[in-house]
């Protein structure tokens, strides 16, 4: 009961099964009424038959009910005695007495009806709700079950009581039967054919839905085996098939992939990574290994001032691979509350040796609070600063200003500017512009790329446009902190 298949089989199974019961009682109840309804109407037709002879003055020996083994009468009178009752009938149940042997009834004159002190009583009708002399009462009459034994066969009717008056004022009730036995069959048959095709359905219902189930689910196995595959293989180049449903499982195959493209890149990007930053350790690594080996061997030949330009630019090197590999595993943001005014202008307050001076336009009575790590958005504006000193002629600036919901920090140089077109590839980490590859103009090609990732980090975006001088304008743009209500 662990595969789909198996449970999807056995819920279909169950829920045909409780409908099929639940259609079935019914089918029998709405039969059983409809039967019992037509075994009503037989019985009252016959009553009331046997009633309208009695009415009519018709002599109790002289009264011959059609059809006795079918229909067995019996006739009583005021005081349940039995007057009239069938040839073959032997026993009743259900009916006003249980005797089935007539007796002599009282005349007329001897017995005269309740009321009538002359012995005549009205033929409009008699007292309370008998009817008159020489009628058949109209009300419909009482049903009732029982059993009657005729010519030694005893089986279960349905009774009618219709009551009459005879012509002498004497009120009879006639009880008349229709059997039950075609009912009892009807029902038999109707339940035995159920109990046969119920099991015999719910087989085939559960064989379909097993094999509709794995036809639906034969996708999905296929889509296992190839991620089983490709874990096997760590070939991310592979992708799983899609079916041409429009379906949750064709959806599923195309999540699937979406995913297999998205960890694919992932992937060549760490790759990436680790070949440009060996290949970048290399040169400084290997170039302080030299002049070591040259120190060690003529001491007077040791290049002091390139040995140390060499080791800072190993650490600061060595310091991007480690933010980027925090920011790669998803290290969030220190919490706090950074004033990008006066950070701005702590920065540019450090940087006295600059190559150009950079101009600081920072409105004194601005608010501008964001929320974030105080060290990594320095080191953001301290990346733009020295990317713009890096490619600026002569001047260099740097504003903060409101924008919308944000605050926005612009740098800007009057340089050559970028390319609109390699206006995204500069964020790509070890990249650099052709005219900045040099070791002593470029660095690594991880500073704007380190930028752009803490941007993203904290909410905010930094992009590059071209300057109103011609240079390149770098706008770095953060969101203002929720106010607390």
């Amino acid at each position: 009961m662990r595969s789909v298949r198996a449970r999807a089989a056995l819920g279909a199974t169950l829920v045909v099964a409780v409908a099929l019961v639940g259609a079935g009682l019914a089918v029998l109840l709405v039969l059983r009424a409809n039967l019992i309804d037509q075994a009503d109407l037989q019985a009252e037709v016959v009553a009331r038959e046997i009633a309208g002879e009695l009415a009519t003055g018709t002599p109790y020996g002289e009264v011959e009910p059609d059809d006795e083994e079918d229909h067995p009468v019996q006739v009583i009178d005021e005081e349940d005695r039995v007057v009239l009752v069938s040839k073959e009938l032997r026993a009743v149940t259900g009916t006003g007495t249980s005797g089935v042997t007539p007796v002599p009834a009282p005349s007329a004159s001897a017995s005269p009806s309740p009321g009538d002190d002359d012995g005549d009583s009205d033929d409009d009708g008699g007292e309370g709700d008998r009817p008159g002399r020489g009628q058949v009462s109209h009300d419909d009459p009482d049903f009732s079950d029982g059993t009657a034994t005729v010519d030694r066969t005893t089986a279960d009717y349905r009774f009618a009581a219709v009551e009459a008056t005879t012509p002498d004022g004497v009120t009879l009730t006639v009880y008349a039967g229709a059997p039950l036995a075609a009912e009892q069959e009807a029902v038999d048959t109707v339940r035995g054919a159920m109990l046969t095709g119920l099991p015999l359905l719910l087989v085939v219902v559960a064989g379909v839905t097993w094999l509709v189930t794995r036809r639906a689910l034969r996708p999905v196995e296929g889509i296992r085996r190839e991620m089983a595959a490709i874990t096997a293989s760590e070939d991310l180049s592979r992708r799983v098939p899609e079916p041409g449903s429009r379906d949750e499982i064709a959806a599923l195959a195309r999540t699937t992939n979406e995913t297999l493209t998205v960890l694919e890149a992932s992937v060549e990007r760490q790759r990436r990574f680790v070949a440009d930053a060996s290949h970048e350790l290399r040169s400084p690594i290997a170039s302080l290994r030299t002049q070591l080996e040259v120190a060690e061997a003529h001491p007077e030949l040791l290049d002091l001032p390139g040995a140390v330009a060499d080791t800072v630019r190993l650490q600061a090197l060595a310091a991007d691979l480690l933010l980027l590999a925090r920011l790669d595993a998803g290290e969030r943001p220190a919490g706090g509350t950074v004033e990008l005014g006066a950070l701005v202008r702590e920065e540019v307050s450090q940087r006295t040796g600059d190559r150009i001076a950079v101009a600081v336009e920072v409105p004194e009575d601005g608010a501008f609070e964001v929320h974030g790590s105080r060290g990594q958005l320095a080191r953001v504006v301290g990346n733009l600063l020295d990317n713009a000193q890096r490619h600026a002629e002569a001047a260099v600036a740097v504003s903060v200003a409101a924008d919308g919901r944000g605050v926005r920090v612009e740098v800007r140089d009057d340089g050559a500017g970028v390319p609109e077109e390699e206006r995204e590839r500069i964020f790509e980490r070890f990249v650099r512009l052709d005219d900045a590859r040099s070791r002593d103009e470029g660095g690594a090609g991880l500073g704007l790329a380190i930028a752009r990732d803490v941007a993203v980090r904290h909410g905010g975006t930094l992009t590059v446009h071209r300057a109103g001088g011609g240079g390149a304008a770098f706008r770095l743009w953060l969101p203002r902190p929720a106010r607390r209500t």
